[in-house]
Order: C-alpha cells, then structure tokens, then sequence
C-alpha cells in the first residue's frame, strides 16, 4: 500500500478528531476505523506522524516481527513519570534485567501454591456482603484483587491502605490518559517531578511511594525466611555481574505490578459479571459448570483447568473490553506494515479495542458468546490480545487467568449479581478499560444448589 493514498485527515479536520480523542478517547477510535477503514495517518506533535492499525497483521509486525523496532512511544512518558522503570515502561537492557527477575515468580509451576490466598480472599469479600443489597461491583472487585496482590506477591495484606491506594491508583490513572494525549506536545527534557506536577499526581504518587517504601522496608527489616513471593524474589535478586536491585528499582516493580496485577483482574471481572446479567443464557451455562466441576467444594488449583466455559466468559468478556485498550510503539528505523510505509519516528497506535470488535474475524463482535473461545476457528493468532504479544507480552499473563478463574467460580458459586441499570455500564479509557463511575449490581444469594436450578437467571 502507498502512503499516498492511506486517508491522513489534516488542519481542521485533524484538530476535530483530536478534539474528540480528548472528549472520548474509544469514540474517536470507533469514528476513525468507520470513516476511514484499518489504516489511517494523522498529525501528532511537530513532524511526528501517528499511524492507527487495526487489523491482526499490524499487530503482529508490531509486537513480534519488528519489536526490536517497535519501541515504547512517547505516549508512555507520563506513566513513566509515576511508575519509573518498571517493566510496563522500561526498554532495552534494563526491560530486560527487570525481566529476568520478575519472570519467574509467575511460572506454571508456582500457580497452585497460590490458590490458598485467591479463594479464602473472595470468600472474605463475599462473606461481607448483605443477602438482597447493592454494592458497587467495580469497586468490589478493585478491593479483592487489590487483597490478592498484597498477599500473593507481596506477602502482605494491603487491606488498611487498600482505600488510599485506590483513590491513588484512580487519580494516576486519570492523568495519565491526560498525558497520554497531550505526550506529543511536552518538552522533551521535562523531569519526572515536572511532569507529577504538570499532571497533578504528585500528591497521589507520593502517597504510593510511601505505601511501597513501608512494605520494602517492613521485608527488609524481617530475617530471611526463603520465601518465593516477588518482593523476595527482587530482594534477593542478582545479576549476572552480581549487582543487585536497588530500592528505587524494587520501588518501580512493585508500583507496576500493583497497578497492572490488579487492575486487569479487578477489570475483567468487573465487565464479565455485568456481561453475565445481561445474558442470562451464558450466566446460566456457566452456573451449571461451575455446579458441575466444584460440587459443594470451594474452589481449587486442582480445579482450575476443568473450568473451560469460565475462562470462556473472562476471555469474551477482556474480548468485549480489553484491559489494555491501546497499544503505541515508535519506530525507531523507517519501516513498512503490511505495505504501509512507516516513517522513522512515527507513532503507531494498535487499538486492541478496534481489533477485539473487527467484525471480519468476530461474528456478532457486540454479543457475548463464551463458546467461541471454546472451538477451534481459523482466526488469526494476533486478533484477541488482552494481554499485548511478543516477548513483551505481560509477565503475568498465566496469574492473571489463573486468578480471575478461580474468582468469578467462587463468587457464581454463592451469589448471583444483577445490573440495576438496563444497559452496560459506559467504558472509560484510562491506562485500563475501566467503567465510567459506580457498577450498582443487586446480590442474589444462591441458598441451595437445588433451588438455584429451578430459578431462572
């Protein structure tokens, strides 16, 4: 394909769709692929280029063929700014230093010895809620995962701080899709406490910073006892020449993983219960299964692959609503996507959310259908990425499935949740895919197997 002839709305008519990505950053998204189809080139920032692909093949060149090529974009600055180096926005030697490290804790081999936090923490939420009551599901669910991730990789309960480091979390993520936006037009040489306070995060950054030093150094204070949770595993970590992570480097991990490890758990349940309301036919088949396979038991590691239709649901659910909505790499070397010409320092935008919703590789991409993750069908690989791809694909891919599993079959096993709305709750697109406010959702107790099966849900 010649650039020539790839649509690149300019002046004015670029400003309108920027105007847009400001107001509602999926909209623009949404308008551009329908005016526009899979490919389309606007301005961003002075002589730098952005390039919008949405189609399988852009990603996989992106994420797998030309990584090494495709490197973090400016975008990721401001996230930068709060998170420092950590893996979500590392490059080069230190992405891979960092990775080395923190790869291992979430082997396959690991994941069982996890379950004994996963459920007891969900049994802990559900335990609090009133037969008949309301709670507000997205918050619910940030709660749970949030106490997942202090206990499992932290070895710690997050519970005392989980309000301040919430309220923290949302108020980063707000301004980073702020920053986000406006990445092309920042100075270059800006510091990172410039742009906290540029953004209006300082306040809340430094809030986490002193959550994370507490728990470095409550650890360090501790006599070594051979554990294996992440904050061992960076404390006690050395590289091949021997140097060993400073605090500032575990500081930057653990703030990642604390955003990352529980926003997109927290997220996909979030969606996939509300799914679940609106589409009583799959909420009914999952029941069944999870009734099936877990019995009158609790849910466990040695139950997690017989769950099929629930990883089904969270799937189709992170299909309908990726965690991570966007993925943006710049071209280091002048390159060519599928005939695209790509300028040396362009900007080029997978918009996972486009690609979760084409509809040449979803039939019906607005339904809900688990099953389809259930049967073998030619889709190309790189059409359902909730999780990025490559050898950057997220650390905690396996965790992240593995928990959310054994979560949404604890909680179908007690409680059924009802949207009081009559719709979706509206998508907002911050770091993550997050719901715009509150998710109201009435609890239905299930009293007794056989009397959930006579009801309708």
């Amino acid at each position: 394909m010649d650039l020539a002839i790839i649509p690149e709305p300019t002046g004015g008519q670029a400003l309108r769709w920027w105007a847009r990505m400001v107001r509602d950053p999926l909209a623009m998204l949404v308008g551009l692929q329908r005016v526009y189809g899979d490919a389309v080139r606007i301005p961003f920032g002075p002589n730098r280029p952005l390039l919008v692909l949405s189609r399988p093949e852009h990603a996989e060149h992106v994420l797998v063929a030309r990584q090494r090529n495709c490197v973090k974009a400016i975008t990721y600055r401001p996230l930068r700014a709060f998170l420092g180096s950590g893996l979500l926005t590392s490059e080069g030697e230190v992405w891979e230093r960092h990775r080395r490290i923190v790869q291992p804790v979430f082997a396959r081999r690991h994941l069982a010895g996890f379950a004994p936090e996963i459920v007891p923490a969900a049994e802990r939420r559900t335990a609090t809620w009133r037969d008949g009551g309301i709670v507000d599901v997205a918050d619910q669910m940030r709660a749970l995962t949030l106490d997942v991730v202090g206990r499992v990789l932290f070895g710690t309960s997050l519970g005392a701080s989980a309000q301040q480091i919430g309220d923290a979390l949302g108020a980063v993520q707000r301004a980073a899709i702020v920053g986000e936006l406006l990445a092309g037009a920042l100075p270059q040489r800006a510091g990172e406490k410039w742009l906290r306070r540029l953004l209006g995060i300082a306040g809340a950054a430094d809030t986490l910073d002193a959550v994370v030093s507490e728990i470095i150094a409550k650890r360090r204070a501790e006599p070594p006892c051979g554990g294996s949770d992440l904050l061992d595993l960076l404390l006690t970590a050395r590289d091949q020449d021997g140097s060993e992570f400073d605090d500032g480097e575990i500081r930057d991990e653990v703030l990642t993983l604390m955003l990352a490890g529980h926003e997109t758990t927290s997220n996909a349940l979030t969606w996939a219960l509300a799914l679940l309301s609106l589409f009583p036919a799959a909420r009914r088949r999952l029941v069944a299964e999870v009734d099936d396979v877990l019995a009158d038991r609790t849910a466990g590691a040695d139950e997690v692959d017989r769950l099929v239709l629930t990883e089904g649901v969270i799937n189709e659910a992170m299909r309908r609503y990726p965690p991570a909505w966007s993925i943006e790499r710049e071209a280091v070397d002048a390159d060519e996507i599928a005939g695209i010409p790509v300028a040396a320092g362009a900007t080029v935008v997978v918009p996972i959310y486009l690609l979760h919703r084409h509809p040449e590789f979803w039939p019906d991409p607005e339904g809900f259908d688990p099953e389809r993750f259930l049967t073998d069908i030619d889709r190309p690989r790189y059409a359902f990425l909730p999780f990025g791809g490559g050898r950057r694909i997220c650390v905690g891919t396996g965790f992240a499935t593995f928990e959310a599993k054994l979560l949404l079959a604890s909680i179908a096993r007690t409680h059924r949740l009802d949207l009081l709305s009559g719709g979706m709750p509206t998508a907002q697109a911050q770091v993550t895919l997050r719901p715009h406010g509150p998710v109201p959702m009435r609890l239905v107790p299930r009293r007794t197997q056989a009397a959930d099966r006579q009801v309708t849900i």
